[in-house]
Order: structure tokens, then sequence, then C-alpha cells
């Protein structure tokens, strides 16, 4: 017979509004849109009420369209999960959803050996529109960020949930500025979809190797650059950016399976810029893929030149990842064999 005072302990998530279309609610007097009280939560959408978990809320002091999110609210970010990562189960990051997939695979990396679920998501309207999709969006994320098994989290890792599907976050990016599926993964399945039940993909899901506690990275080197090729594309323009005071690194967005131009200019300003140890990642434009360096006759000068292997990953997780592995100072004489090497599950 059961002590009637032992009472189960209710999973604690903590919300965290950074801003977005989410946490808008609509002026009908003036028709413009303003964030809405989040300790008023349950009274905006009561369903919550019916979720088996005690949900906590914490705001940005000045709630930002995701369009100026910057390396200093992910550290904020990082600081509130790390602040109440003992006290909370789980964490739901509400966040505009331009920039998401570029927080959220930056959160990946930040916050080592993560054994808690952090899922990030968002929405296409505002909470108080008559179709809107924020409410399926938050309180499937936090349905998410609830579900134990054995007494553990299902889900550990950062993920991004959107339309039903969650997906790893490092693995997503933005492919639709208008429709309720906005994000896409398609070099990695998703882990759980929702349908009238949460269909859980265990085999997907990250598992951390490490038993070490929560290490949260606040330093992310900013001194990069994101290249994007295209034909017509001059060495006047190339020289100067890689000739940029401070730069350390660039992510160079090639064509295909990491094609570039073998213009005897272009491999020999990347060769000048490498012997400066700036460090060169080789990403494929297309949004899903991988790059294959040395397939084809016009990445061979690429392979050559000991170019870093984006692989598959994705070009929001190849930026984060730099500015992540140059804040933590590796070795350049390492720097290659780390990048090339899956983290957080970002790549193959």
């Amino acid at each position: 017979m059961k002590n009637r005072d032992s009472k189960v302990r209710k999973t604690k998530i903590l919300l965290i509004y950074t801003g977005g279309t989410i946490g808008m609610v609509k002026d009908y007097d003036t028709g413009a849109l303003k964030a809405f009280n989040f300790n008023k939560l349950i009274k905006n959408i009561p369903e919550l009420g019916q979720l088996d978990c005690t949900i906590d809320s914490i705001s940005f002091d000045t709630p930002i369209d995701s369009s100026n999110m910057n390396v200093g609210h992910w550290v904020n970010i990082a600081t509130i999960i790390e602040d109440h990562y003992d006290s909370h189960d789980g964490f739901v990051v509400l966040h505009g959803s331009d920039t998401m997939s570029y927080t959220s695979s930056a959160l990946s990396y930040m916050l080592e050996n993560l054994r808690k679920p952090v899922i990030f998501t968002g929405s296409q309207l505002p909470i108080g529109d008559l179709r809107t999709d924020a409410k399926e969006n938050l309180i499937t994320s936090i349905q998410i960020a609830a579900l134990r098994e054995d007494n553990m989290p299902v889900v550990q890792e950062v993920g991004l949930y959107f339309e039903y599907k969650l997906y790893r976050a490092n693995r997503t990016t933005k492919i639709n500025a208008e429709h309720f599926e906005a994000f896409a993964s398609l070099n990695y399945p998703a882990l759980i979809e929702s349908g009238v039940h949460l269909k859980v993909s265990r085999e997907y899901l990250f598992r951390a190797n490490s038993t070490k506690r929560l290490k949260v990275h606040k330093v992310m080197d900013q001194n990069v650059v994101i290249l994007k090729l295209f034909p017509g594309f001059n060495q006047t323009v190339l020289h100067s950016i890689l000739n940029s005071p401070n730069l350390k690194a660039v992510v160079l967005e090639t064509y295909g399976s990491g094609n570039a131009p073998t213009d005897e200019w272009f491999t020999l300003e990347l060769k000048k810029a490498m012997e400066r140890e700036i460090f060169i990642i080789n990403v494929t434009q297309c949004s899903g893929g991988s790059v294959l360096m040395g397939r084809y006759e016009t990445s061979k000068q690429l392979e050559k030149l000991q170019i870093i292997n984006g692989k598959d990953i994705t070009t929001e997780a190849a930026i984060t990842k730099l500015m992540y592995l140059l804040g933590n100072n590796i070795s350049p004489k390492l720097f290659k064999t780390i990048y090339e090497t899956s983290l957080r599950g970002e790549m193959q």
C-alpha cells in the first residue's frame, strides 16, 4: 500500500522567451503585435494545464526580433539554462524562426555534456491568430521536453520542433518564409513525429559519450565569414575578403558536392590565406547532400590544398562550429581533424 504522503515530483520545464512571433498577441484596437506576459501563459493557453508537468517561464528583459540575434544573446540563453539546469528537467526556447537554426546550432556546441532536452520552437503566426501554428508548436515542444523513460529524459540534446516534427537542431535550415513547414533537415531524419501519438525514433537520438556534468562554453569567436561562390565571382572580391583584418576562418559555400572554379588565381588566394592560418571549410550550397572532394576535377585542387571537409554539415552548423572551436583556442595542427569530427551529431 502506497504512503499517501509520498508524491512523485512532477517534471519541471523552463520556458525561455527570447522574442519572435510565437510570443506575440495582436492588439485588436491598433492591429499591432505585442509580446504578452509569459507569467500569464496558462491563461493565454489553457490547454497547457492538461500537461502533466510544472511550467516555469523566464523572458528576455527586452524580447528581440531574431534578425537582431547575436552571440551575446546566445550566451544569455546558455547562461539561463546553466543557472536552472539542476532545478529543471527540460527547457523550451521560444525564438523567432529566421535565425533559429543558427541559435540552436550554436547552443548545441555551447552546451557540452548535455543530458536534458533543450527544444527550440517558434511560429509563423502570432499566438492569438485564428489559424496560428503557435499553440501546437508550443504545447508539443513542452510535451517532448517532459518526455521521460526509466526516470531519464527521452531527448538529451538540442532539438528544433516545428510543424509536427522534432529535428536535431544542428541539422536544420529554414526553407520557407510563409508555409507552416518552415524548416527541413534534409541530411538527417526527424527524431520525433507528432500525430495522434508521439512517434519517437530512438535510433536517431543523440547520446553523449560522457557522463560528465554540463559544461557551458561562453566564448564564441566572431572573426569568421560565410562566402558563397557564384558564376562571375572575381579575384578582387576574394582577395579583399580573405585579407580582412582579424579574419580567422571562412565557410566556403561551393557548388554541388564541393566544387569550385579551377582558375589559378582562385587556388592561389586560398593557399595564401591558409598559409596565414586562416581555416577554410568546404560546405555545399545545396540544402541536402554532402561535400565529396576529389569526386570531380573541379574539387581536386581543394583536396590538394587540404581544405577542411564540411561533409554534410549545414551552413548554420558550420559557421557556429567554427565560432565555438576558435573560441576554445583549438591548436591549428589539430583544427582540421577536430572540425571534421562530429561533436554533437552535426555531420556524418
